[in-house]
């Protein structure tokens, strides 16, 4: 029986490879905010389910099975981020959230219904395609991290969305997907000067480290 938790766990497994992180334990309690013991537990019977291996040096990665599941919860979310976002008018800096509440009760039906309505592609409200993708395909697409922009112009591509606090942050500083923006100076102390929507604005690096942007031509 796949449960809650065990949906949980193989998401997070997924979307850790994918910002090109190496699993293992600490990575899971860490990315989900839970004890050690737990993950211990928790691994224990993912492996006995057949949905991940654990390696002899505590790397866990996701059999056939664990990755077929992982998927489908990631994709149920990204509809769910979308319906709130487009269908309900939802703030986009609330949706991942409610999302992760609502994912795991949404049958194959109404999941169907979703993407009837939506469409399977499309970008969730903060940027985010339906597959997690990795930074070496981000800058594939010639996408930059907000850290490592130079002086110009630009647009946000997208933003890191498991941090409440971080977007709440982010939009109050005119942050937004697909806002454009404006890189006015690098400082020493590793902030960066921004003109946005909203005005002058400073950010921080750990913040800039969570936001993609694409480079634009000021008309």
């Amino acid at each position: 029986m796949i449960t809650v938790s065990k949906e949980d766990y193989l998401k997070a497994i997924l979307e850790a490879e994918a910002e090109g992180e190496r699993v293992i334990s600490a990575t899971l309690a860490h990315w989900l905010h839970v004890s050690a013991p737990a993950v211990t537990m928790a691994l224990r019977r993912l492996k006995k389910d057949g949905l991940v291996t654990v390696q002899a040096d505590g790397h866990v990665q996701l059999t056939r099975d664990g990755r077929a599941v992982a998927k489908r919860t990631v994709v149920r979310h990204h509809l769910i981020e979308r319906m709130l976002s487009e269908v309900f008018g939802m703030e986009w800096y609330k949706v991942h959230d409610e999302a992760e509440r609502l994912e795991h009760a949404v049958s194959a039906d109404f999941e169907s219904k979703l993407a009837e309505k939506l469409g399977r592609g499309g970008a969730c409200p903060h940027g985010n395609d339906v597959a997690p993708e990795s930074p070496v395909a981000r800058r594939k697409r010639g996408w930059s991290l907000l850290s490592e922009a130079a002086p110009g112009h630009y647009a946000i591509a997208s933003v890191y969305e498991r941090d409440r606090k971080l977007l709440e942050f982010l939009d109050g500083k005119g942050l937004r997907p697909q806002a454009r923006l404006e890189v006015l100076t690098r400082n020493y102390d590793q902030t960066l000067s921004l003109k946005t929507e909203e005005g002058k604005v400073s950010v921080g690096h750990p913040v800039a480290e969570k936001v993609w942007v694409r480079p634009v031509r000021e008309s």
